[in-house]
């Protein structure tokens, strides 16, 4: 976010004319451009140390903004995925700063995250019941689904359709689409495992309708690596419907257990979750586009529907993602081709 933003505005204003830090050159990452660090334009001596004469670099609509001058001064800027990268430019999605990388973004790149695949591997997962790989998984996943359902407190039944929710319960989230249709969702026959902690009203919301539905739905509001592992391993799809995701880590975790996303494709949700298409045999997940409830209604309907009349199709989705790399070695290749471009 904005907590290096600092770094190539001090090195230009204070460090660049010193012996060995002329040629220093500077790449500024963007997780979430929500966050810019913004302060009263009174801190610009006080707190700051920048001289009056910095006060353009740093000012963005009456208030000091260490994003802006970061933008400003490095010598490229990337996010955390190439659509995000796009999306930013656009003030529905830069929370007021468009303007800033729009005329630069000649410097402007994006890169996907990736993930460990060392600790996120199934094969090797101490906290899931039954490891498995994308070899066994036909057999081995199912014990995962089997155990979460006791743990949780489901009825048991490997064909019920499991949908894991591991997220931060917030509006960016986009949970305010699962609470207009989450009646609608369950039901169907469907059980849902929620698990995250964040803004009362969805705390609530999921609590309540965990009251409604007790054999239907699994709420847990806490942080767990531990549960949030056995959901990955135990679901059969993972619902990501966010209003806005830079990146995101969970769906790439999901595939990786060879469950399903289901996303909306925004940031970096549309550059690792593609739509599965039956009849072309490609596709590695279930995505919507509009931000809309019944539109992600409607996806995860044809979700349950592939699962329980085309399960070959689905055999072949789980294999797909199990096998696709999203590890740090190909971003790793990127941020250094970025370095070296400057």
């Amino acid at each position: 976010d904005w907590h290096t933003a600092a770094v190539p505005v001090y090195l230009d204003a204070q460090y660049r004319w010193r012996d060995g830090y002329e040629y220093i050159r500077t790449v500024f990452s963007i997780h979430n451009i929500e966050f810019q660090g913004k302060y009263g334009l009174d801190t610009l001596g006080s707190v700051f140390a920048l001289p009056p004469d910095w006060e353009s670099v740093v000012e963005h609509d009456g208030c000091l903004n260490l994003m802006k001058g970061a933008i400003e001064r490095a010598n490229a800027v990337n996010t955390v995925s190439e659509t995000y990268a796009n999306e930013i430019l656009d003030p529905y999605f830069s929370f007021g700063l468009d303007t800033i990388p729009r005329p630069r973004r000649y410097k402007l790149s994006g890169i996907v995250n990736g993930i460990d695949y060392d600790v996120f591997d199934p094969e090797t997962d101490p906290h899931i019941v039954q490891n498995y790989n994308a070899k066994n998984f036909r057999k081995e996943k199912i014990k995962n689904k089997r155990a979460l359902q006791e743990e949780l407190g489901l009825a048991r039944d490997e064909k019920k359709f499991m949908i894991g929710i591991v997220s931060r319960l917030t509006d960016q989230k986009g949970l305010d689409l699962v609470e207009a249709v989450l009646d609608d969702i369950l039901q169907d026959d469907v059980r849902l495992i929620v698990l995250g902690k964040g803004d009362w009203r969805y705390e609530q919301m999921f609590l309540e309708a965990k009251r409604r539905h007790p054999d239907k739905i699994s709420v847990s509001i806490l942080f767990s690596g531990e549960l949030a592992n056995k959901i990955y391993a135990g679901s059969d799809m993972f619902l990501m419907p966010s209003k806005t995701e830079p990146c995101g880590l969970a769906q790439m975790i999901a595939l990786r257990y060879g469950t399903i996303p289901i996303v909306r494709e925004t940031g970096g949700l549309k550059d690792t979750v593609t739509a599965f298409v039956d009849y072309l045999g490609t596709g590695n997940g279930f995505t919507f586009f509009s931000y809309n409830a019944h539109d992600m209604l409607h996806v995860v309907r044809e979700a349950c529907e592939v699962y329980r009349y085309n399960p070959k199709a689905w055999k072949k989705l789980m294999k797909g993602g199990m096998e696709t790399d999203f590890s740090w070695t190909k971003s790793a290749e990127k941020y250094v081709e970025v370095y070296q471009s400057i």
